[in-house]
């Protein structure tokens, strides 16, 4: 069973997103939270897989809670809830660790899938929404700076598994592209993520575009 968390100051939105998530028979609603303080005390207590996460709320916003809960020693795979398809909380909780974010008008039928992405360990966004989040939202020169930094100290081989993994490739993907087998890709991705100190593929795309490696136009 994957375990889910669900984080929103809106009740009913909690209970939506329950009764829609109730029907799946591999998923399982432990907990809700109705702001981001709440959210991190239940992410301790009730360890969940994934948490589905608000994150404009009164109080401790879901960006703080995201930067909190990530940072704690097994974090859970965190999808951020927005009702903005461009939100600069969106690109910065993805920054903080989060494994994508998901509209809150995303069809009922699709919600369960996302689930399953994430726990995973998936990043859940597509390319061109990243491509499209990551423009909007370009960083300064001092954190292009550091990416450039982080990734000159990669070997070619890694840097190419890892602009292949900023376009949005799976691991199958990038096995095709570079003639490589899925375990040998899920090794170089293993050693990528503890090189760069990046919690998931998606904090490692996103330094992939700041680094320059993959276009932001």
């Amino acid at each position: 069973m994957i375990r889910v968390l669900l984080v929103d100051d809106e009740r009913m939105v909690c209970a939506h997103l329950r009764a829609i998530l109730s029907r799946a028979d591999d998923l399982e609603v432990v907990g809700e939270a109705y702001d981001g303080a709440e959210a991190v005390e239940a992410i301790v207590r009730l360890s969940p897989d994934v948490v589905l996460m608000d994150i404009r709320m009164p109080g401790v916003d879901g960006l703080a809670a995201t930067e909190r809960a990530c940072a704690l020693p097994d974090p859970p795979k965190i999808i951020m809830l927005t009702t903005f398809d461009l939100d600069e909380y969106a690109v910065r909780a993805m920054r903080a660790g989060a494994f994508g974010f998901l509209l809150k008008d995303t069809d009922p039928e699709d919600l369960a899938g996302v689930v399953r992405v994430a726990a995973e360990g998936h990043a859940v966004i597509s390319p061109a929404m990243a491509r499209r989040l990551f423009s909007a939202f370009a960083p300064g020169e001092p954190a292009r700076r550091a990416a450039r930094a982080l990734v000159a100290g990669l070997s070619e081989r890694e840097t190419e598994v890892l602009t292949c993994l900023a376009e949005g490739l799976s691991n199958a993907g990038i096995g095709g592209r570079l003639f490589l087998s899925e375990t040998t890709v899920k090794g170089y991705v293993s050693r990528l993520l503890a090189k760069l100190g990046c919690a998931n593929r998606t904090q490692a795309a996103l330094l992939a575009y700041d680094a320059g490696l993959v276009s932001r136009e």
